[in-house]
């Protein structure tokens, strides 16, 4: 019966392992989207913010 206990343990074992590799892997994932994502947030911010300057800028001979 000890040996079957012993079998039980290392399943879990293994498991816990792949389930630790499987959160590294996601962490780091997360971590390098995060700084590219990051990037790309900026430079939206910054193209609309050009629309919407040029936009005023059209209207303001209309109010003229």
């Amino acid at each position: 019966m000890g040996m079957l206990e012993e079998e039980r343990a290392q399943g879990a074992a293994e498991y816990l392992l792949i389930f630790g590799g499987i959160i590294v892997i996601v962490i780091a994932a997360a971590l390098y989207y995060k700084n590219y994502l990051a990037g790309m947030g900026s430079e939206i911010n910054k193209t609309d913010l050009k629309n919407i300057n040029n936009s005023l800028n059209g209207l303001l001979p209309k109010f003229s």
